[in-house]
């Protein structure tokens, strides 16, 4: 008996054109759509499917993105896929949170549009900066972040031998520097607008708390993967506290799948743009199987795992 877990992907796999296949095949993909047009009061198919300004800057971003995962995983679900248990890299918890049944999409959206407004705005651009380490062991990287002036901290656990740093420029230059002199293979500065996953959003996490006081949080009805703890949260009680904690402490997506692993775990499914957590699963566990639900055509993966 297969164990399954649905994983959804964080900003930066988000691409032009994403969704639109399901959008024209599954009415219930156009009605997710359809339904975070009305509730934002912006034209998602034009923000998702044609070239324009918007769709890489965060406040739009992440909205965007939510808006596709659902839409996939509903197309997933009427197929009959259930998973036992799911989780998601940073802006894709609040697709687990989805799948779970622990906030209704109409809820996660709204409180998504807010999330990327707060984090786009929480710091002006050039004082904040995230690179990714590579080829270093964490306990290294942690050391040597604590050592260096200023704020700079791990944002990203992604996989190993790929970790991301984040805060302020002059700190996570320093940094870079010393992690090179460490033995990084590389340390690869990123193209992001802010320094997410530090301390430098700690006022926008609080603030998104109060956002977080106008959804309804339900108890989960798959145990889902928190970023900030890599544990199941099974109950709605730690919920929003755990969701204002994400926007500034580290996202621990390797020891969550490394949880969910351990647990039984054996089938992961990405749903959503692109391949990034796939990718990194080649380097956490290759022993798992892995599929992911990006285009309609991906939907025959399903037959590898489970009877559509």
């Amino acid at each position: 008996m297969k164990k399954i877990a649905f994983m959804f992907p964080g900003q930066g796999s988000q691409y032009v054109g994403m969704g639109q296949d399901f959008y024209e095949e599954f009415e219930v993909s156009k009605k997710v759509f359809d339904t975070a047009s009305d509730l934002l009061g912006m034209d998602m198919k034009e923000l998702c499917f044609t070239e324009n300004d918007r769709l890489n800057i965060t406040e739009y971003t992440q909205c965007a993105m939510l808006t596709m995962i659902v839409a996939v995983l509903r197309v997933v679900e009427e197929k009959g896929v259930k998973a036992n248990v799911c989780g998601g890299l940073s802006l894709g918890e609040y697709g687990a949170l989805v799948a779970s049944k622990a906030m209704s999409f109409e809820d996660a959206v709204k409180v998504v549009r807010q999330r990327g407004i707060l984090m786009q705005e929480a710091v002006p651009t050039g004082l904040g900066a995230m690179s990714a380490v590579l080829g270093l062991d964490k306990e290294i990287i942690e050391e040597t972040c604590s050592k260096v002036d200023g704020i700079v901290t791990i944002a990203n656990y992604n996989c190993p031998g790929q970790i991301v740093i984040s805060g302020e420029v002059k700190a996570v230059e320093a940094a870079s520097e010393a992690l090179k002199e460490a033995g990084a293979k590389r340390v690869v500065p990123l193209n992001v607008s802010g320094p997410f996953h530090s301390l430098m959003l700690k006022e926008a996490g609080e603030k998104l708390l109060k956002v977080l006081d106008e959804a309804t949080i339900h108890t989960p009805e798959i145990p889902y993967v928190a970023n900030t703890t890599a544990d199941y949260v099974t109950s709605e009680e730690p919920i929003k506290e755990l969701l204002g904690k994400q926007v500034y402490s580290s996202v621990r997506w390797q020891q969550s799948v490394e949880k969910m692993i351990a647990d039984g775990v054996d089938t992961f499914i990405e749903i959503g743009p692109g391949r990034s957590l796939s990718g990194f699963m080649k380097k956490i566990d290759k022993s798992v199987k892995v599929i992911n639900i990006d285009k309609v055509a991906d939907l025959e993966k399903l037959k590898e795992v489970v009877t559509c």
